[in-house]
């Protein structure tokens, strides 16, 4: 009886880690999707949405080395990727906006303002 006890007592705290480890990855995925906005915004020379997306990261994402890291590589990828590009390809102002606003949305939702404290 008391090893059964044990066990669920175990398991359930192995299924609230697995839900808190899906809520983070979800939250990381938005993190890396405001990095490669952030790197065409960059290297399209948009500083407003720029400014921007370094306020929604200030304050929503986590103040962690894990999900900085992540979006400063997904920045630097999509930057060389734009660069490498024609001019031509850079996405216009209000679809870049737009881009910011759902990514935004999507990383509110799936990091809620007590998980990024």
């Amino acid at each position: 009886m008391k090893r059964s006890a044990l066990l669920l007592c175990f398991l359930s705290l192995a299924l609230s880690a697995r839900a808190a480890d899906s809520s983070t990855d979800a939250g990381l995925a938005e993190i890396q999707a405001l990095g490669r906005i952030n790197g065409q915004a960059l290297a399209c020379d948009y500083a407003e949405a720029v400014s921007r997306i370094k306020t929604v990261m200030i304050q929503h994402a986590p103040k962690s080395r894990r999900y900085g890291a992540a979006f400063e590589e997904t920045t630097n990828k999509a930057f060389l990727d734009q660069s490498r590009k024609d001019q031509t390809t850079c996405p216009d102002g209000p679809t870049l906006s737009g881009q910011i606003d759902e990514a935004t949305q999507r990383l509110q939702a799936a990091m809620p303002a007590s998980v990024t404290k």
